[in-house]
């Protein structure tokens, strides 16, 4: 199974770091797309709707599934 990951971060965020190598050790590969500036974050939550405003936010074949808590439900889903 193919999985497209992209995971929107920001620097110094320990839960970025968290979700970044969570996926490193299990071999998956990603996208990340780093969001630094406040206003690239907004912008980001606008263009998504999202009700949240903590980074990493977690994308899995185009579809959101939240932080580190979302990510390791997602994974266990589709068993990884």
């Amino acid at each position: 199974m193919t999985l497209k990951i992209v995971v929107y971060s920001q620097s110094a965020c320990p839960q970025c770091d968290t979700a970044k190598k969570m996926l490193r050790n299990k071999g998956l590969p990603f996208e990340l797309i780093q969001l630094d500036d406040a206003g690239q974050r907004t912008a980001f939550l606008k263009r998504f709707d999202l009700r949240v405003q903590q980074m990493p936010q977690v994308f899995i074949n185009e579809q959101h599934v939240g932080g580190v808590v979302g990510l390791q439900t997602a994974l266990k889903r589709i068993e990884l």
